[in-house]
């Protein structure tokens, strides 16, 4: 902490004056810079905190994309394939053709 106070210190400046005039006014000029990137309203932490929720939506988006070619996909097979209309209607809708048994069977206890 010596160290430290001797920077205050003009009287021990001596022939070093320029450099130990340089060193206070950088130390306070980061003092201030630190002070306003801390303090300030939109402050160091809230812009991390923005990046990381940027990132987190741009990784939703992005699964979003996905799920949507996957089910695109799945529409057109639906809307160009007869046989897969009709197992999806069984299986979904638990559609029959005309003479058919259809047996339900319940999973839920």
């Amino acid at each position: 902490m010596s160290k430290f106070a001797d920077i205050w210190d003009k009287r021990k400046d001596g022939n070093r004056r320029p450099q130990r005039s340089f060193v206070r006014w950088a130390f306070c000029l980061s003092l201030a810079m630190l002070l306003f990137l801390i303090i300030k309203k939109d402050n160091i932490f809230r812009w991390a905190q923005a990046g990381i929720t940027i990132h987190r939506q741009e990784q939703t988006i992005e699964a979003n994309k996905q799920s949507i070619g996957q089910m695109q996909q799945r529409l057109d097979n639906l809307n160009n394939n007869r046989d897969s209309l009709e197992k999806f209607a069984r299986e979904r809708f638990n559609f029959a053709k005309k003479g058919e048994d259809i047996f339900l069977i319940d999973d839920e206890n």
